[in-house]
């Protein structure tokens, strides 16, 4: 029998720092999607031996690489924070190859005949390029104050810190209204997550 020569969905995934994001991606994964994390990218790239850090390090300095070679990832949060020009400069050196290697993962899931690929972007809506390239937009929401909650929870940061993170994401409002389908991660369980997970995904063929 012929396979179909279709191509997969595409789905794109956002909301704010401790929506519960990530663990949505998992759960599509589960279901049969590729998930494609611009995270994990970027991550991978700034790591020890990652194709970003020659470039960070002539660019910023030796006070930016860490100890065992990867990105100081602290001492660089602090600069991008407090100077727009350093974000923008940070930007420049790792958007690119994020787009490389997310194009790299779409062809490897087209090849492989995904029926849905995620597309798992925390800035999907303040970057400007991403709609026009999907089927539609899941965004997964919460209150400011459970993202606050949950953020110094996992990670142990200070109020203040997940506050400025909050700052330089899209509003709220601004990403439900890119929302096609939005998943409300409030008090849900991960039982009663993965049920609305799974409607979603249905829409996808997942």
């Amino acid at each position: 029998m012929q396979r179909s020569t279709s191509l997969p969905k595409r789905l794109g995934l956002t909301g704010g720092i401790g929506s519960g994001k990530s663990t949505v991606a998992r759960m599509l994964a589960d279901r049969g999607a590729v998930v494609v994390d611009a995270d994990a990218i970027s991550r991978a790239l700034t790591a020890a031996g990652g194709a970003a850090m020659p470039a960070i390090a002539e660019t910023f300095g030796a006070a930016f690489v860490a100890a065992d070679g990867g990105l100081n990832r602290d001492a660089m949060r602090q600069l991008v924070f407090t100077q727009p020009a350093a974000r923008q400069q940070l930007e420049a050196i790792v958007h690119p190859l994020i787009t490389q290697e997310t194009r790299r993962q779409t062809d490897l899931a087209q090849s492989a005949q995904a029926p849905c690929i995620v597309f798992d972007v925390p800035l999907l809506v303040e970057s400007g390029r991403w709609r026009q390239q999907l089927h539609a937009v899941l965004v997964v929401d919460c209150t400011a104050e459970m993202q606050i909650a949950r953020v110094m929870a996992r990670s142990g940061w200070t109020r203040e810190a997940v506050h400025k993170v909050l700052d330089a994401q899209a509003t709220r409002a601004r990403r439900l209204a890119a929302a096609d389908m939005c998943i409300y991660n409030e008090t849900a369980s991960l039982d009663e997550l993965a049920v609305l997970v799974g409607q979603a995904g249905r829409r996808f063929g997942l």
